[in-house]
């Protein structure tokens, strides 16, 4: 059912906080969703989609333009790729596997193994496409390659010869991220492989470029859905 709600940036659309005893995976083929699950605030888009478990409350605000789909998991016939809310990155073949379970209109609670398989490969890596231009290029090569270099845009601009508005430009219009949120994310998907391999929280916060513990679980948890140490834990007993 649909509800309505007052904040600005997404319109008066919405639904109200609500669950379901199935797994839910929420995707936006076309516009914007924002799901809070918990405290914690996920952003959907066309590249981005959104796993929830059985009995997890949840509530959804998007423009009154976005399709949002909801498509649901058997709890008895599959297991979640998270105890919480966890981001998947939708590849193209997720994706065409997504639009053609749509457009059957089929039973919500059975989906594809195959389209399950999809889905579950890239749990817990965030999207992080690509820039064109030679410097922006170099640059997130780099940072992909060494998440803990802490040089800021104007000096990693200064390498490569360009300005650190051109630089900041192209983060933005080649990828739709700013160079922060860029390379917070290169740091997240290269904390997700120390983690599972059993490091510390603390020592993977700072071999990854994070100034502070608190500051890595924070934008872990915002990105994820969950702290590292809860994501750990989780891979520890697979």
């Amino acid at each position: 059912m649909l509800a309505p709600h007052s904040d600005p940036d997404f319109g008066a659309w919405g639904h109200a906080p609500h669950v379901h005893d199935f797994h839910q995976l929420l995707y936006t083929p076309l516009g914007h969703a924002v799901i809070q699950a918990g405290d914690a605030s996920h952003h959907l888009s066309r590249s981005v989609a959104l796993w929830l478990p059985a009995g997890t409350w949840h509530s959804a605000r998007f423009d009154a333009d976005s399709l949002v789909a909801g498509i649901g998991f058997d709890a008895d016939r599959f297991d979640p790729p998270a105890a919480g809310p966890a981001l998947v990155p939708v590849s193209d073949h997720g994706r065409s596997l997504l639009l053609a379970r749509l457009r059957t209109q089929a039973d919500d609670t059975a989906p594809s193994p195959e389209l399950y398989a999809a889905l579950t490969a890239s749990t817990l890596t965030l999207p992080l496409p690509e820039p064109r231009s030679p410097a922006a290029t170099a640059v997130a090569a780099a940072l992909v390659a060494g998440p803990a270099d802490r040089r800021t845009a104007e000096q990693w601009a200064e390498a490569h010869f360009v300005s650190s508005t051109t630089l900041r430009r192209a983060f933005v219009t080649e990828t739709g991220l700013t160079f922060s949120e860029w390379r917070t994310r290169a740091r997240l998907n290269a904390s997700v492989e120390l983690l599972a391999g059993g490091q510390m929280v603390s020592a993977v916060a700072h071999r990854i470029g994070f100034t502070s513990v608190n500051g890595f679980i924070l934008a872990f948890r915002r990105h994820f859905g969950q702290t590292p140490k809860a994501f750990a834990a989780q891979r520890l007993l697979v």
